[in-house]
């Protein structure tokens, strides 16, 4: 990190049993000097990919992440040299070390960057990256396993008025409806192809011809899927909404991504991909429909991706809520 401090440190230097004190040189302080080039003001200037342990408030949990950070404020005096990124890094040191992360201490957090840089900035923004791990119980047997969501906590101070902003991945299993109706035809002319001749089958017959690998000619695709979800909160929350956001996505989409699992949870997985066949289009109107009953979420924004297994490309759908000056459908 570049150095930006600013004043003169006393130093002791030992000689023999004897430490004095001497005065130190008064170490340059180049940020804090005038501009003898070009001037003009900065929109954000900071630091990214700081490495930093935090604790975040999810609810009524507290939970330990590893996170990358990225903090900045805007350089508004044009003939500033620039900032004291140092003052950043240990404003957000101190908050990561003394208080788990919650929405009003990332306000306080916001507040206390422009306080340090009251100078030169107007506004603050910080950005938190981390992988995000719940354990998730399987669908009918006891085993559970870890699943990994990718989760950004965002905010921003400017003019008194303070964003905050929650963006998070869900992975989930998606059916194309137009294969599965394809795989059934063929079955069906599997069918008549065994029995067109025999008139009237025995149901035991037909059971048991259901259950042959060589009678089922056909089966849909299927791909792993993800929704990532942008939603911007109301700052009177007292914590973050991670766990029950995941639970409202994979609710609404009902296949969710296992990750320990046995075979009658494997089986119910099937039968569920097979109840909800889903194009992009139908994810999307799912997520849509539950994300509008969340009073707490002030806007959203949702990208889902369908990974193809027969095409070469992924099939996306894109919406927002919709919110006058809120964010816009932009891919």
């Amino acid at each position: 990190m570049e150095s930006r401090s600013s004043g003169a440190d006393e130093g002791i230097r030992a000689n023999g049993n004897l430490a004095s004190l001497v005065a130190t040189p008064e170490m340059p302080d180049v940020a804090g000097r005038r501009l003898h080039g070009p001037e003009g003001t900065l929109d954000w200037v900071g630091m990214g990919d700081i490495r930093q342990p935090l604790r975040v408030r999810d609810g009524e949990d507290v939970r330990e992440v590893q996170s990358r950070v990225q903090v900045y404020v805007n350089l508004g005096d044009g003939q500033a040299k620039g900032i004291h990124m140092s003052r950043l890094y240990l404003i957000l040191d101190e908050h990561a070390d003394t208080r788990p992360l919650s929405c009003a201490g990332l306000k306080l957090l916001l507040g206390s960057f422009l306080e340090s840089h009251r100078d030169l900035s107007g506004q603050a923004y910080v950005q938190f990256d981390f992988d995000y791990y719940l354990r998730r119980r399987a669908l009918v047997s006891e085993n559970s396993g870890w699943n990994s969501y990718p989760v950004s906590i965002c905010g921003r101070l400017a003019g008194g008025e303070v964003q905050l902003e929650l963006c998070l991945g869900v992975w989930y299993s998606s059916t194309c409806p137009a294969s599965a109706a394809l795989a059934r035809q063929l079955i069906q002319h599997q069918f008549e192809q065994d029995f067109g001749k025999e008139g009237l089958v025995p149901a035991q017959q037909v059971r048991d011809w259901l259950g042959a690998e060589e009678s089922i000619a056909g089966t849909p695709h299927s791909q792993r899927s993800i929704a990532r979800i942008r939603v911007q909160l109301d700052d009177r929350l007292e914590s973050f909404p991670i766990t029950h956001l995941v639970d409202v996505a994979e609710d609404a989409l009902s296949t969710p991504v296992q990750t320990a699992v046995k075979r009658e949870d494997e089986q119910e997985f099937a039968r569920r991909n097979a109840a909800n066949l889903m194009f992009c289009e139908d994810a999307g109107r799912r997520l849509k429909s539950r994300l509008n009953d969340e009073a707490s979420l002030l806007d959203y924004w949702v990208r889902v991706e369908h990974h193809e297994s027969l095409h070469a490309h992924d099939a996306v759908s894109i919406f927002a809520k919709g919110v006058p000056g809120g964010y816009e459908p932009r891919p």
